[in-house]
């Protein structure tokens, strides 16, 4: 599975997802140029780990509307955001591991 990884990874998650046979690309901030050098035409997943590029969701599924957009962060994600979304994770419930293995 190809994944679009976008915001910083304190918890080590490209390593998980990169153990579980994943392909993962890492985008610093998730706008359009930086999503598309990260290849988000041909994801599969779009996974998102900072609240505050939530709007980086609707430009993600634009630019790839078969996008399975997974949110791995603390806090809450907008309204727009979270319709958009097909999965929300908390860190402190669920860690890289379990997240890489169900992916």
């Amino acid at each position: 599975m190809t994944i679009v990884l976008v915001g910083t990874d304190p918890n080590g998650l490209t390593d998980a997802l990169e153990a579980e046979g994943h392909t993962v690309t890492v985008a610093d901030v998730g706008n359009r140029p930086g999503l598309e050098e990260a290849g988000i035409h041909e994801a599969d997943v779009y996974l998102l780990t900072e609240m505050s590029q939530a709007t980086s969701i609707a430009v993600a599924k634009d630019l790839n509307p078969d996008l399975r957009v997974v949110v791995y962060a603390e806090g809450s994600l907008p309204d727009f955001a979270s319709r958009q979304t097909d999965l929300v994770v908390d860190p402190d419930l669920l860690g890289p591991d379990a997240v890489a293995e169900e992916l």
